[in-house]
Order: structure tokens, then sequence, then C-alpha cells
């Protein structure tokens, strides 16, 4: 009966997303209109002409995976720095500005040297603190504290923000369509014309943002040292915001060396979907964007995680009730078993009547919650994470134990026709719906343009799920999900 209202429900999204809202994979193929400028920059389009807006991604290929050791964290830095202008943009005179700049440079370098040597002069360094300051209080009263939003909000846009990845960076925004020439301006400009202000006030910033995420917050610390435990060697490994020391350690010229070498057309896709023309904008983005010198490559991770010798376990103690994360070393795309994750997910985790929401939170009562998910990133070989919250005074090997069997019979025995159909039938609905919504579909094409190479694995997406078999699941448990390959967080609660 459940299926059978799915495929209602199914059938009803298709006819009420029709062609110009991309219901199907095939509307969608014949959509999405694709152009590379000579200069390395790739252009998507996809018209929409219902609404009379449209949403915006321009995703650079470049994310925390690509830093060196004396770069970690510069990628996420580096996007916060981008909304803080340029030379005309978030300043009243940039003439008078450019000195104060070189100044607190200068001074912010010399005073990083001294608080990391060995017993720093203390009366230096107070003398050094004090010039910053008055520096950066002269710099303020130069400054349009969030100028650029402020240009967006006056012409109706929304959505104006940006994210960091392990593997991308991208910037975001929304505007009525006959805004695209304004988007193409100002976004152009930011690329070509970036200028790093406020570098020590936003490194503050971003050290009381690790604080508050990582440090003093029980699951982001779990995640952390999940990661950090899973692999041994490849960059994957170092959590996107940098290490606490990484942090301190950044400095605006080895930040603006990253943005001049990755921030460049080369790296870069521009994904428009609403009500746009692709000729128009492609005459916009060949105008505002054409230009520019091509830049570097982002080079490839080279570094090879060795294959894994046995089951690593870490225990973090914290003053939170304990948690327990298990991951499973799993390969990304193009291969197929990627697809079967994604139905293993769902099959696990997704809904009422997944088997671990079912056996361990209403049945056995063990936990209070269970999630899955793939990480920490796309581009390279990942993880598959099974979280759970034991529901007290269920310990967490209690949990494991009720988790492992559930997994040991994903292996032993073959997921029904009706199981699997009803959790393809589920990803199907999540898939059409992530078509919906113009910034949602952008997104998906930046992210699979940029990840994969290719655009169009979204448009296959729904044939490689179908595709996936009770066998498959049954391989992929056998191979993926065993204790050699797998690594434990726990969480305990802190003894006073």
């Amino acid at each position: 009966m459940r299926i059978n209202l799915l495929g209602r429900l199914l059938a009803a999204l298709l006819l009420l997303w029709s062609v110009p809202s991309l219901a199907s994979a095939v509307s969608l193929a014949e959509k999405v209109q694709a152009h590379r400028l000579a200069n390395g920059l790739t252009l998507l389009v996809v018209e929409r002409p219902g609404a009379p807006v449209f949403s915006a991604y321009l995703t650079v290929g470049v994310g925390s995976v690509h830093e060196s050791d004396r770069e970690r964290g510069v990628a996420h830095m580096l996007e916060h720095l981008m909304f803080k202008g340029t030379d005309t943009i978030g300043t009243r005179d940039f003439q008078q500005e450019r000195p104060l700049l070189e100044a607190i440079e200068q001074t912010g370098e010399a005073l990083d040297r001294l608080r990391r040597g060995q017993g720093g002069d203390a009366v230096e360094i107070a003398e050094l603190e004090e010039r910053l300051a008055d520096l950066q209080q002269r710099q303020r009263q130069l400054l349009i504290t969030d100028h650029l939003a402020q240009i967006y909000a006056r012409h109706g846009g929304v959505g104006f923000n940006a994210f960091t990845s392990r593997d991308l960076t991208s910037y975001t925004i929304s505007l009525p369509a006959n805004k695209l020439e304004l988007w193409a301006s100002l976004e152009s400009d930011r690329m070509r014309n970036s200028v790093l202000r406020e570098f020590y006030t936003e490194r503050e910033v971003v050290r009381e943002e690790r604080y508050r995420v990582y440090d003093s917050n029980p699951d982001g610390l779990l995640q952390e040292s999940l990661i950090a435990a899973a692999f041994s060697v490849h960059p994957y490994r170092h959590p996107i915001i940098g290490w606490p020391s990484d942090i301190t350690s950044l400095s605006p010229a080895v930040t603006r060396s990253f943005m001049e070498r990755y921030y460049s057309p080369v790296n870069t896709i521009i994904t428009l979907v609403g009500a746009v023309e692709f000729e128009q904008a492609l005459t916009l983005i060949e105008t505002y964007f054409g230009a520019m010198e091509p830049g570097t490559p982002v080079p490839p991770v080279t570094v090879a995680e060795p294959a894994p010798r046995g089951e690593k376990q870490v225990t973090v103690e914290f003053a939170a009730e304990p948690r327990l994360a298990v991951a499973f070393r799993k390969p990304t795309l193009p291969s197929p078993d990627d697809y079967v994750f994604d139905v293993l997910s769902r099959l696990l985790t997704r809904g009422r009547t997944s088997r671990l929401q079912r056996v361990l939170v209403q049945e056995k009562r063990l936990a209070t919650s269970v999630a899955s998910y793939s990480t920490p990133g796309y581009r390279y070989d990942n993880l598959f994470v099974l979280r759970v919250i034991p529901r007290h005074p269920h310990t967490v090997g209690e949990v494991q134990e009720a988790l492992y069997a559930e997994l040991e019979k994903l292996i032993r025995e073959p997921v029904s026709p009706e199981e699997l159909e009803r959790v393809r039938n589920r990803l199907r609905v999540d898939h059409l719906r992530s078509l919906q919504r113009n910034a949602g579909l952008a997104r998906m094409l930046s992210f699979y343009q940029s990840i994969a190479g290719d655009w169009r694995y979204l448009v296959d997406y729904e044939e490689q799920i179908a595709a996936v078999t009770a066998e498959d699941i049954q391989r992929v448990a056998a191979e993926y999900l065993i204790p050699r390959n797998r690594t434990v967080a726990i969480l305990q609660k802190e003894e006073n």
C-alpha cells in the first residue's frame, strides 16, 4: 500500500513540475546549455521562464583538500574575506586606505613572528598590539561595512552567501531577472580585484567559529576526531576551518597567494538557473569574465591513503552524553558503488521505517537518534558514517552490538523487493524535490560539474539508483561494512 502511495506521489510531482520546471531527467538534459570560454571558465545555463528571477552560483573548484601544510584553513578564511569588497567596493577612499592596509600587514606579521617565537619580548609585543589596534581603527573610518551585500539587497537580491567544502568553494545569490549584468559586473570585480581587508579581525572571527563549531561542540569534536583517525595521510583528514595553530599562523601574504593562484577562470564554473536567456548570459559572461587570464589549474591530490589493515578506534572525553560514530572507507564517483551507498543510507536511517530507526530507536529503544551520511568530501574516496546517540541508561557498547548485528544482516539476507522499491522511490522523490528550486538545481549542477567534471551525473542519478539490486547491496556490505575497514569514534562523558 505504501508503495502505491509513493507511486502516486511521484506521478503528482511529475505533473506538477512541467517541462519548464525540469520535472524529469530527460527534460533536464535538454534544458542545460553549456559553454566553455577560451580562458577555461565553464558556463551552465538553465532557462526557466516562469518567475522573473534567477539563481547564480559561482563555484571555484578549490577547497581545503588542495591546501599545503602552511596553508591549512586558507580556503575557508578566503571565503570570509571575499565579502570585504574590492578597490571600489567596501571603501570610501582606497588611495587613503592602501597605505594603512600595508602598515597593518607589516605590523601583524611582525606581531605573529614574536608571538610564535620562544620568549618573545612582552614589551615589544604590547607595543605592536597597540600599533595594530590604532591602524585598524584608522582603517575602519574608511570602510563601508557589508557594502556588497547592501548593493545586492537594494536590487532585490536574496540568499547572498558562500560556503567552503574540502572540494570547492561557492558564492551564491538570487536576483530579479533584469539584474544579470549587475551580478556579472560585481562578481567579475570580486574575482579580479578583491581586497583582503580586516584580515586580523576576521582571523579572530574564524578562531571563535572554530571554538563554537568544534572545540566546544560534542558533535563537531566527534566528527573531527573520527575523520582525523580514519585518514592517515590524505588531506581529507584536516578540518576545513584548520586546526587551531593553522588559523593563528595564516597571513595575508599566504592567503593572497592562494587567491591569485586558484581564483581564476580555469577553475571556475558559473551556473545560472531561472529567467535568463542563454545567448544574453553568454554575451555578458564573455564581456565581464572573458578577458581574464586563465590562471593556474588546481592540481589533483596525488597522496593515496593506504589500504586499511584493521579497525581503528578513537575515544574523546567531553562534558556531554555519550555518542558513537562508525565510519567505513568507500569509493566515490564514478564508482557505481557510490550509488549503492545512497540506497544503503536511505535503507538504514532515513525515515521512520528505516532499519536502524525502527530497530534501535523504536523497538529496542537503545538510541534516541540515528543518522548516516558520506563525508568528508566527494572528489576523492570518502567515508560512509553511521552516527548513534545511546538512550540512557544504555551504553555505547550495547548500541555497537545492535548496530553491527544489523550490518551483518545486510550481508546475510537480501533486501526484499518491496523494501528496495520503497527506498528507490523515496530517493527519487528527494531527487525530484532538489530540482524544483532554482538555487537547488544550480547548486547540484555546479557540484557535479566541479567534482565529476560533468553535470550529466545529475541526469543519470535516477537511472543509476534504479539499477541498484539486492545483490549489489549484499556485495557492497560484504566488501566495505566489515571490521577491517571501519573507524570507530566514541565520545564518552568526561569524568570530574
